[in-house]
């Protein structure tokens, strides 16, 4: 049975080694909000580096996920100093759970304050596609996905919760989905 894929990605106004309440408090809320997720009914798993806490995203090891990557718009450092961006890549069982999680909850919460901590870019931030039983997508499949939705809009290969698409590549409506905005971050 297909699952589902999701990657969010998002620029932040500072980067993470800034030593202000504001990003202390992202982080902070971030860790809560995975706690959370990790145990929602539908969740799977998520990119985890194996070396976590030791350098930034982009030399991390990140097993079966594969080399962090980020996409062509980002245009921030990539050092621990540097870096500013906010990334997740995950596996649900299904679009209503990845759903209810993301937009119910201390994540609902930490959306209505996405922009006291990240950039409005005008790219898409989040993309969903579907990836058969025992497939690990990696965080280039996220990136290419992102960035062919923010080029071709919500299709089979790449799309949002608003214009989703079943397993098979038809287009499909699940009850109650449909915010007013795609913005995940």
């Amino acid at each position: 049975m297909p699952h589902l894929a999701l990657y969010t990605f998002g620029v932040l106004k500072s980067p993470l080694a800034d030593p202000t309440p504001l990003t202390r408090e992202l982080q902070d809320s971030g860790k809560a909000i995975y706690r959370k997720i990790s145990q929602h009914p539908g969740y799977l798993a998520r990119a985890e580096a194996a070396d976590r806490g030791r350098g930034t995203h982009f030399d991390m090891d990140w097993g079966a996920w594969g080399e962090f990557a980020v996409p062509t718009w980002y245009d921030k450092g990539r050092t621990a100093e540097t870096a500013a961006l906010d990334a997740t890549l995950s596996l649900w069982t299904d679009l209503r759970p990845a759903f209810d999680a993301i937009y119910t909850g201390l994540h609902r919460e930490a959306l209505n304050r996405r922009y006291d901590w990240f950039e409005r870019t005008g790219n898409p931030n989040y993309v969903c596609w579907w990836v058969s039983d025992g497939v690990i997508p990696t965080w280039q499949d996220g990136v290419s996905r992102l960035e062919h939705l923010h080029a071709h809009g919500s299709a089979p290969h790449a799309f949002t919760f608003h214009h989703s698409f079943a397993p098979d590549g038809t287009p499909t409506r699940t009850k109650g989905i449909g915010p007013k905005s795609d913005q995940v971050h």
